[in-house]
């Protein structure tokens, strides 16, 4: 009772004079029986271990029997779900706080100037465009045509360096197979054939005649959903033919790369081509479109760094690299001669990460200074303009403008500031809000720090704890922590309108920046890799018993969370410490860690995991903690929420599947089991609005429901 009260107290004290009703959990929620998953032996052996993989029939999701299981799990979480007293509340209130006008910022194209807006709940953004400064705005694009239900979705655009052609890409229930039309900018009228079979690409517009596109040959026989896709290539469209007569331009058995992509310099003389076999390095192709008889020469041959040319002045190009520098740098090479020994360093390597674009003449640097954003400002020899002098601290994006520009757009956010637009002089340095977000949400009621913690091993580990002001560390604090920890990605600070959720509640919400993402570098990406993965588990794990030791919260009051590879953190680190969670959210994850190679791109993930094929070593280390093989029976875990969608074709759900099926065959206790599977969706980008609210209602009616917390309604 105690309890309850102080989270009345609370909400009052957020909501001033609002009316609020507190509603109780269910103390005695129903569980329906789960499915008679069945097993069916089949046994692989590697190195001479022999391994049991009873749940394998559930990786074809084209068979009847795995359709039949999607819909009977669905039936027992939506069972579940649909009994605790407060979900409604909470999608009231979610709809309420996502119900306000979102935009982005604006970018030009030709004679218009173009923008996405969505005025609250509507399932996609709609592309906006207007003439000059005082022209009447209208809509360009409405993606909410696309499809009845939302989840077709606009999944990229390009326009030609005019603005008098368009090229946009839509996702059909989520996949990464993606169509792409050709539009006329001024009128919107259709230009050729829509082109099909599209993934993982680029829109590189040569002229206004033609594009370079990337896709690979799709699957005819498997399910073009699940089965691997290895050899990228490179295609050359040029408009008003068909496809099938559409140029090889790079790759295929000739050039055989998983990964491929094209772009060409600002003043389209150069064709860029970025070719890798895995997630992380890559090599760098060119070719002189201004020679009818030119032939790709190969600028970067090292697959073990990243590289990109971010532009070029005639024959100067300018090029980021990790070579001898894991943190970044710019340096300089003439085509004539553009190996690696003869560059020179424009932008020397920091301490800090380095992530660097151009516009109107410059080149800006964004820094990762202990995962918040840190700009400076160089000009074309490499001499030190400004320091750009930021909003606060927290997240930056959209330093880039086209070179002849006099301003640019960026946006800031934090954990606690929604997302705001600002316009930046590029001659004085001078920002200026342009657009403020309208979400009701008010700042300066909460705190936003960073902590450093000793992982198992020592090393320290940042991490944003956010929270209300004046809550009480005594331990009792529902949390949410989340984290990532690969592929060289860093979680750096941004506003999420469904953390609101907790944090009127009195909630804490935690993000630690673990090894293996790209928060420090190259050197803190491979802390995380291969032989080296547990330490990104370890330090999640240091995480949480910090929370825990600081009384930020406790074991019965804390939730883990993580989506993709973050699904494969969570599946790791609750079955290896399954006494330290309460809930856990795997989403959308990587979880079988033996076969995850063997479905659709998932060979390129390599270089951060490395397979059960390698070697002894590499498969008795992913075995241990693969959390598909890591389950133990007759183990208690916590409450556990799998989530997943039917067309994830880059994590293919059945690694949620076979994981969901042997944890509740293997769980005892009272927690519950359940797995979420959205129809019509993909790994996450392009879901509507509408299927997002449903995801985190159910996200927060279900670790409050397991952690004995009421919801205190606000109105």
């Amino acid at each position: 009772m105690k309890r309850n009260m102080s989270f009345i107290l609370l909400a009052l004290t957020i909501v001033g004079c609002q009316h609020t009703k507190h509603l109780d959990p269910v103390k005695d929620i129903t569980l329906k029986p789960y499915p008679q998953t069945e097993k069916i032996s089949h046994k692989e052996v590697y190195f001479g271990v022999e391994v049991d993989d009873p749940y394998r029939w559930l990786e074809d999701d084209l068979a009847t029997n795995t359709k039949e299981w999607v819909k009977l799990e669905n039936e027992v979480t939506e069972d579940y779900l649909s009994q605790i007293p407060y979900r409604n509340a909470i999608k009231s209130r979610l709809e309420h706080l996502w119900n306000y006008a979102k935009f982005s910022a604006p970018f030009v194209e030709g004679d218009y100037t173009y923008f996405y807006k969505n005025d609250g709940l509507q399932n996609q953004s709609v592309l906006y465009r207007k003439k000059g400064d005082s022209g009447n705005e209208e809509v360009f694009l409405d993606p909410n045509q696309f499809s009845k239900d939302g989840t077709t979705s606009l999944a990229g655009i390009s326009f030609s360096k005019d603005g008098s052609r368009v090229a946009y890409q839509i996702s059909e229930g989520g996949s990464d197979w993606r169509k792409v039309i050709v539009l006329n900018a001024a009128d919107k009228s259709v230009i050729g054939d829509t082109l099909i079979d599209v993934k993982f690409s680029g829109l590189a517009w040569q002229g206004n005649e033609g594009f370079y596109y990337s896709s690979y040959d799709k699957p005819k026989q498997a399910s073009a959903l699940s089965a691997m896709t290895d050899q990228h290539k490179v295609y050359y469209h040029k408009l008003n033919t068909a496809q099938s007569t559409d140029q090889l331009i790079f790759g295929g058995q000739e050039i055989p790369r998983r990964y491929l992509g094209a772009y060409l310099t600002n003043d389209e003389r150069f064709l860029i081509i970025s070719a890798a076999n895995t997630t992380s390095g890559n090599e760098i192709w060119m070719k002189d479109l201004h020679d009818p008889n030119a032939k790709f020469i190969c600028l970067v041959n090292n697959f073990d760094k990243n590289h990109a040319i971010i532009d070029n002045d005639g024959e100067k190009l300018f090029i980021y690299t990790e070579l001898d520098a894991p943190n970044g740098r710019v340096v300089t090479a003439d085509f004539s001669n553009p190996g690696t020994t003869s560059w020179k360093t424009l932008i020397a390597e920091t301490d800090q990460v380095l992530s660097p674009s151009t516009g109107g003449g410059k080149i800006f640097a964004n820094y990762l200074k202990d995962a918040t954003s840190l700009v400076k400002q160089y000009d074309r020899t490499g001499k030190l303009e400004r320091e750009v002098e930021l909003p606060g601290v927290g997240t930056v994006a959209g330093f880039g403008a086209k070179d002849d520009d006099k301003e640019l757009y960026y946006t800031f956010t934090s954990y606690i500031n929604p997302g705001t637009i600002y316009t930046y002089d590029i001659a004085s340095g001078k920002s200026e809000i342009y657009k403020q977000s309208t979400v009701q949400f008010d700042p300066t009621q909460y705190e936003s720090k960073q902590v450093f913690y000793s992982s198992k091993d020592g090393t320290k580990v940042p991490m944003i704890i956010t929270y209300k002001k004046g809550i009480k560390l005594d331990g009792t604090n529902p949390t949410m922590l989340y984290g990532y920890g690969g592929f060289n990605i860093s979680l750096t600070p941004s506003f999420s309108v469904s953390t609101i959720i907790l944090l009127e509640q009195g909630g804490v919400y935690a993000v630690a920046n673990l090894r293996g993402g790209g928060e420090y570098g190259e050197n803190w990406h491979v802390a995380g890799t291969k032989m080296k993965k547990q330490n990104v588990f370890d330090d999640f794990i240091a995480a949480a018993e910090y929370l825990i030791a600081e009384k930020y919260t406790s074991s019965p009051k804390l939730a883990i969370s993580g989506g993709s590879n973050g699904g494969l953190l969570v599946g790791a680190v609750m079955t290896q410490r399954p006494d330290l969670f309460k809930v856990a959210f795997p989403a959308v994850g990587v979880l079988d860690m033996l076969r995850y190679h063997k479905f659709t791109a998932g060979a390129g993930w390599a270089f951060d995991y490395g397979t059960a094929d390698d070697s002894k070593e590499m498969f008795e280390y992913l075995y241990k903690y693969s959390p598909y093989h890591a389950l133990k029976p007759n183990t208690a875990y916590p409450a556990t929420l799998v989530l997943t969608a039917d067309h994830d074709d880059r994590v293919v759900p059945a690694h949620s599947f076979k994981f969901a099926a042997r944890l509740q065959e293997y769980n005892t206790g009272s927690n519950p089991v359940l797995i979420r599977i959205d129809t019509n969706a993909g790994h996450g980008a392009g879901k509507s609005t509408s299927m997002v609210i449903s995801e985190h209602t159910d996200r927060w009616a279900f670790m409050f429901q397991n952690m004995g917390l009421g919801y205190t309604e606000i109105k």
